[in-house]
């Protein structure tokens, strides 16, 4: 077995039937459970204006994880820094840095983390999508707070998050660790690490080119178990392929009758065999595979399932058939 890390990603989804605040109050025993196993980070995603996912800051989140466990790397994945003032955002995350010493991470993006432009506009303060200049001036304004107006301490281990061989060839730039979106557009996965790698740029945040890939990654006793509750997240995936990012985050039962047409069960099922969705062995052997194909130096995996229990459930079972 590949000898890497594994974290986790959480999108925090809003179950049907609960509250955002119920998924809220499950955050600190996700954050515990991942540390139990074993995980070496859990980050968390900036989403806005969905049923499905909680639009919970990903600052505030880690900073809720970072009280509630005492090892594991926390952080974002990512902050969207055309949302943000670079200084607040460094000050934000320069402050968790020197509450909780080499434990945070600042994992930036790029996206609006909204499929609603209304919503997106109010969030830049009626500035329309930032061009590939104002993202990269944003990157390194970040970058440069952190050293010269906030350095309260440690500082958080920035990240670039990339699903494009644009983003790749920035962090490459910027000599910065890439956090590349394989569970968001995997036809890009290729790409992305090679050209970051070939055109990596050592800085003082990174010596050498340090891939980590997500994953979204669905495991359970047995290969039908595992597709089972996977079938929530096909359904907002389903709604997303028609431009409706208004579609709450069924049950499994729900998602099992949901009326997929044949096209979007021939991209939901090209998708998924990108991914890392089955019995422990299946799993196992897929990321493998992709950690093999990628030189991956990390595995972050996203776990999209309905139930808490379950979702914690399927980390345990990859990291235990992992270590084999």
């Amino acid at each position: 077995m590949l000898d890497i890390p594994l974290s986790a990603l959480e999108v925090a989804m809003v179950q049907t039937g609960t509250r955002a605040v119920d998924t809220l109050r499950d955050t600190a025993d996700f954050a515990r459970g991942m540390e139990r196993l074993g995980y070496h980070r859990l980050w968390y995603a900036e989403h806005h204006h969905s049923p499905a996912i909680g639009a919970f800051p990903p600052v505030v989140l880690t900073a809720h994880a970072a009280a509630s466990t005492s090892v594991i790397r926390l952080g974002s994945g990512g902050v969207l820094a055309p949302n943000h003032a670079p200084l607040a955002l460094a000050e934000q995350f320069g402050t968790l840095a020197a509450l909780h010493e080499d434990r945070i991470d600042l994992g930036i993006g790029r996206g609006p983390g909204t499929f609603d432009e209304g919503i997106a506009r109010a969030l830049r303060r009626g500035a329309g999508p930032a061009t590939d200049a104002e993202y990269r001036e944003d990157v390194a304004a970040v970058l440069s707070f952190l050293v010269e107006e906030v350095a309260l301490g440690p500082l958080p281990e920035p990240w670039l998050l990339a699903s494009s061989a644009a983003g790749g060839a920035l962090a490459a730039a910027l000599g910065l660790p890439v956090a590349v979106a394989h569970h968001i557009r995997p036809d890009n996965t290729r790409a992305v690490v090679e050209g970051y790698r070939a055109a990596f740029t050592a800085s003082r945040w990174c010596e050498r080119p340090r891939v980590l890939l997500c994953v979204e990654t669905v495991c359970a006793q047995t290969e039908e178990e595992a597709v089972w509750r996977a079938g929530p997240m096909n359904v907002v995936k389903a709604g997303l392929l028609q431009g409706l990012s208004r579609t709450p985050f069924p049950t499994p039962e729900q998602a099992a009758v949901h009326p997929f047409t044949e096209q979007e069960r021939q991209a939901l099922d090209g998708f998924r065999a990108q991914q890392a969705v089955g019995a422990p062995e299946t799993v196992v052997g897929r990321l493998a595979q992709l950690a093999g194909e990628t030189g991956a130096d990390e595995l972050m995996l996203t776990t999209p399932v309905y139930d808490l229990r379950e979702r914690i459930g399927s980390y345990e079972l990859v990291r235990k058939y992992w270590g084999r």
